[in-house]
């Protein structure tokens, strides 16, 4: 159970996900964290990760390469239209950080599609003919809007946000200091 999920079980949330691509320049077969950021310490981003994930149960492997995340994103509208998102997107998120595959490949995106238990031939047309193209565009558009430059950002109440991996109880607070109750 990831974060949002958790805080979905002790808040009254209303959770909107919008599609952002964190590096649209990537190659599609994806690229060596290391190009990228020659400097970093992918061992200490790593362990970071793992430490901020293990209350949730999510694991995290080694970042040794970034994905180009446009498919994907694709295949999230996809499953949006399908009421599969929150199962594709964990499958995603299972593939990218715990296996280490690329998100950005058909077959990998097919998988992941399986798992979530959608019709992978029709999420498969839909991605190859860029059914979704323009729909990731208008997110682009609404990130830009919103001053998205970094993910995850949540956006609360149109005001308040929360840029990068926090830990949770960031998130209780803010919740209750705009006076969210615990729901459920």
């Amino acid at each position: 159970m990831g974060l949002v999920d958790k805080l979905k079980q002790e808040f009254d949330l209303q959770v909107e996900w919008l599609g952002f691509e964190i590096h649209p320049d990537t190659p599609r077969e994806g690229m060596l964290l290391t190009n990228l950021f020659p400097h970093a310490d992918v061992d200490g981003m790593t362990q970071n990760l793992r430490t901020m994930g293990a209350p949730f149960g999510l694991s995290f492997e080694k970042i040794v390469t970034i994905s180009n995340s446009r498919l994907s994103l694709e295949a999230l509208e996809f499953a949006k239209e399908h009421d599969r998102h929150d199962q594709l997107l964990a499958a995603l998120f299972e593939a990218y950080f715990s296996l280490r595959r690329n998100i950005g490949d058909l077959d990998v995106l097919t998988l992941a599609g399986k798992k979530a238990g959608l019709d992978t031939v029709a999420m498969r047309e839909a991605l190859l003919l860029g059914t979704y193209g323009p729909a990731i565009e208008s997110a682009r558009q609404e990130a830009a809007r919103l001053g998205v430059t970094a993910a995850p950002t949540f956006i609360v109440n149109d005001r308040d946000r929360i840029v990068g991996a926090q830990p949770i109880d960031v998130y209780r607070n803010l919740f209750r200091s705009l006076g969210k109750a615990p729901g459920r």
